[in-house]
């Protein structure tokens, strides 16, 4: 099959690239190499790459035609960034998600997968679930649920089936490093490597769930398979992630011993948990993977 991806050169999107190609698809890449966190931007050769802004129609239109299945993942990804920019932040996130959805429609895309977050539930309390209403804390997360919002509108509305993936704290091989405001786990992992004391933020009690990168690529084949006797589930939310979290603190002392504690930053969750139940009826798909071997792995390396 055709599969478009935006955001391909990315973390997510470079991963899922190289399964889709593994798995015998021709695929096609918008990234416009925007983001800021990334030290380097990954290929594969046998894919189809285009520079552009997924928010600029006339440009990209033309290369969703003959597209069976479009995996969104361009975003400004990053809830501090986005607290300091939150126009580029709703172009992108926004606008650029309508504009995917708008060109796969014209096009007769078959289904679209968007990248979402479990920022979206904010204050809610764990574990969390699909149900809960959205309390969204900063820009990135208002922004990325209105696209949530505009996948359940083009689906309802204009019949284009849309899969909604909310995504907790992912990590794994090729997660940005670069800067303050990278991942977690990335960080720590380079602080660490550079014989640096890792930067905990607050006092380090705030808990997450941590899901490796290969169940959430998973998670998006297994939605691009999905059977269309689930219409019903269409433009909903579907939570990936683990149902198990760790403490920052917890997480670092796995690291190292040497800490550094720094301000805490507004807009952030205290706690983040999922239910991942519905992604296993839904979609047959659990987690498999746990960030204490992926460490354990990393130190080793």
């Amino acid at each position: 099959m055709k599969i478009l991806v935006t955001g391909g050169c990315g973390f997510i999107g470079s991963n899922l690239v190289d399964r889709l190609i593994s798995d015998g698809h021709q695929v096609v890449v918008i990234d416009d190499e925007s983001a800021i966190c990334h030290d380097q931007f990954y290929y594969n050769h046998r894919a189809f790459y285009y520079k552009n802004d997924i928010s600029d129609y006339v440009n990209t239109r033309p290369l969703y035609d003959d597209v069976d299945f479009v995996f969104h993942l361009a975003a400004e990804s990053r809830i501090q960034p986005a607290l300091e920019n939150p126009l580029q932040t709703v172009k992108t996130n926004t606008l650029g998600t309508a504009t995917v959805l708008q060109c796969s429609r014209e096009a007769g895309v078959k289904r679209v997968m968007y990248s979402s977050t479990s920022s979206a539930y904010g204050l809610n309390t764990p574990p969390l679930h699909e149900e809960m209403d959205d309390d969204c804390l900063n820009p990135y997360s208002v922004a990325k649920v209105a696209g949530e919002k505009l996948c359940k509108m083009y689906n309802d509305l204009f019949g284009l089936q849309t899969v909604v993936f909310r995504y907790f704290n992912v990590y794994g091989p090729r997660e940005p490093v670069k800067g303050p405001y990278a991942p977690v786990v990335g960080l720590f992992l380079r602080q660490y490597r550079a014989n640096e004391p890792l930067t905990i933020v607050g006092d380090g009690g705030q808990r997450r769930d941590f899901t490796h990168v290969d169940d959430v690529v998973e998670a998006n084949i297994n939605a691009m398979k999905m059977l269309d006797t689930w219409d019903y589930n269409y433009g909903t939310p579907i939570n990936v992630g683990t149902g198990v979290n760790y403490s920052v603190l917890e997480l670092a002392n796995l690291i190292s011993d040497v800490v550094k504690f720094i301000s805490q930053r507004p807009g952030e969750a205290r706690e983040t948990l999922a239910d991942a139940r519905k992604a296993g009826y839904v979609l047959g798909w659990s987690a498999k993977k746990k960030i204490t071997d992926y460490i354990e792995e990393q130190l080793k390396s």
